[in-house]
């Protein structure tokens, strides 16, 4: 049975609207795309970090609760459970403030096994950030070598601090071990400033190999690989939540990829007409997510999509 292994930050977004808070969740496009793809009958297992603390339990519950595997998190005693406030406003781009106090020695996980084909989806400030980089990246390693599809998402929580310059040889570490490399305007426009993804591609995704997937709400999806240029577009996609969209997109083109059993060599090969299939799942499952109140699958698209059965 295929596997999906999910490494990313495990953090409590809190939305506030006149400086008053509205809603709370458990945030980040690899974490709510993780609870979509358990809800969908999958084995998922995450890979993170938080405190022993009451909101450190919170998002434990969350993914038990999404029957997604917990015990690769590892649950650190010295510190806080990282935290976002999310201040929406009415004509500007929302504003984040993070909060979370991490121990001295950080990521200290069990890492779970990984075959061949199994999927391993990984991103934010994890992929690129030391301590936590140099173990993630073992892992990546070794995923790559065991044939696995290692999905990267390259794009960062937004009012996280960081010096490009040094991090970008992570960056580009991180495009060579991976199959799949998914991003969004936001995430490249922070990354590769002044670039179109045509660009992104050709500067600096191009010589590592992997298939890159260039999303936009609301327009289309760009899938680029080699000389080929595939873009899928379809209708009623617009929305303001864009965490959700992106999350329900992931989840849906893994939940598609599991169920026409592609494996990692099938990948680079695939054609037009596949890749159509794959994104309109991957949209079908990005409008529900976005309009749901937890970024996740609802109940009655569980039913309406059906759950895999895998042998």
């Amino acid at each position: 049975m295929r596997k999906i292994i999910a490494i990313g930050e495990s953090i409590l977004d809190t939305v506030y609207r006149d400086y008053k808070p509205e809603r709370s969740f458990v945030g980040g496009r690899v974490s709510n795309a993780a609870a979509s793809l358990g809800d969908m009958g999958l084995p998922v297992s995450m890979v993170s970090e938080c405190c022993t603390d009451k909101v450190g339990d919170w998002v434990v519950n969350f993914f038990e609760n999404h029957h997604v595997d917990t015990k690769s998190i590892d649950r650190y005693t010295d510190g806080s459970t990282p935290m976002a406030a999310i201040f929406e406003q009415d004509s500007e781009d929302d504003k984040i403030v993070n909060y979370g106090v991490y121990p001295a020695s950080r990521f200290n996980v069990i890492w779970p096994r990984i075959d061949e084909n199994d999927i391993v989806l990984f991103g934010s400030y994890y992929a690129i950030d030391e301590p936590q980089r140099e173990r993630l990246f073992d892992l990546l390693s070794y995923a790559a070598e065991r044939k696995a599809i290692v999905i990267y998402l390259p794009g960062f929580q937004h009012g996280t601090q960081f010096n490009l310059t040094k991090v970008m040889p992570n960056i580009l570490e991180n495009f060579e071990v991976s199959k799949l490399v998914i991003d969004h305007d936001k995430d490249i426009n922070t990354m590769f400033p002044n670039q179109d993804s045509d660009k992104v591609y050709n500067n600096h995704i191009k010589f590592y190999g992997p298939t890159y997937i260039h999303i936009t709400p609301g327009e289309n999806a760009t899938i680029y690989k080699g000389m080929d240029k595939t873009v899928c577009s379809f209708d009623d996609q617009h929305t303001t939540n864009h965490l959700g969209w992106q999350a329900g997109f992931i989840a849906g083109l893994i939940y598609e990829i599991i169920a026409q059993d592609i494996k990692s060599s099938d990948i680079d090969t695939l054609a037009p007409a596949t890749w159509q299939g794959l994104m309109k799942q991957a949209f079908d499952f990005a409008q529900c997510c976005a309009t749901s109140d937890n970024n996740c699958v609802t109940p009655a698209f569980i039913e309406q999509k059906g759950k895999i059965q895998q042998q």
